[in-house]
């Protein structure tokens, strides 16, 4: 799918490295820019004085994964970012959520966000509803919190540990990582490495399950931002 004109996505990182949190966007980052979208890039972690770019001419709306968790009030940056994407809500901007943003997105549309008693990690398939939307997978998953979708929402792809993917107008969350590939697990470790964090996961095991899997979840995530940009611009705004 090709688009044109001028299209614009704000994607939101989290990580108080820069550099680090642009390599979270992953394959997204590529098929964005395919599809010829221009990105600004925004941190409400790293960057707390700077001004969040202007949504009035914005396309679409990112929200990439994070370590932290969208119920920690506790989080400086957190209040003006869930501001921020209420205010893309109410202009009617598509969300796409990724893991944390999909909780996030799930909180601000009135729904929660919990511990998940089922952490997730490595690649898993889903039940789907929609399978030409949502594929049943394998989605590449990392999370040890989860959503509940908002009431209104429908929730669209779901396994035995949680709801997968919901939709709610223009609005997309997913729990998985669509934009996996090798480099973006490396950013993830390195900043494990940084935080000294531990999995009780076979890190390096999952590592070359991407390393398997990475072209056919280029392809898996190719396929879902064309049906995204489909479906919400088919949306009445």
């Amino acid at each position: 799918m090709t688009l044109s004109n001028d299209l614009r996505a704000v994607v939101l990182v989290h990580d108080r490295d820069p550099e680090l949190a642009r390599r979270d966007i992953g394959t997204l980052a590529d098929e964005l820019r395919t599809r010829g979208f221009r990105m600004d890039v925004h941190s409400f972690d790293h960057s707390p004085d700077l001004a969040p770019p202007t949504l009035s001419n914005a396309t679409m709306v990112v929200i990439m994964g994070s370590p932290d968790a969208a119920y920690d009030d506790t989080l400086p940056w957190l209040a003006p970012e869930i501001a921020y994407v209420q205010e893309a809500i109410d202009a009617q901007v598509p969300i796409l959520g990724v893991c944390f943003g999909g909780q996030l997105l799930a909180r601000v549309l009135g729904g929660s966000v919990r511990k998940s008693e089922q952490p997730e990690y490595g690649f898993v398939d889903v039940e789907t509803s929609d399978p030409a939307f949502i594929a049943p997978g394998p989605w590449m998953e990392f999370h040890g919190d989860t959503f509940s979708a908002p009431p209104q929402a429908t929730v669209i792809a779901r396994n035995r540990a949680a709801q997968q993917a919901f939709v709610l107008g223009p609005h997309l969350g997913l729990q998985f990582h669509p934009e996996i590939d090798l480099d973006t697990y490396d950013a993830w470790a390195a900043a494990w490495d940084r935080d000294g964090v531990e999995h009780e996961v076979d890190v390096d095991e999952i590592r070359r399950d991407i390393a398997d899997a990475e072209l056919a979840a280029r392809a898996r995530c190719s396929t879902l931002l064309d049906a995204f940009l489909a479906r919400s611009s088919a949306v009445p705004r």
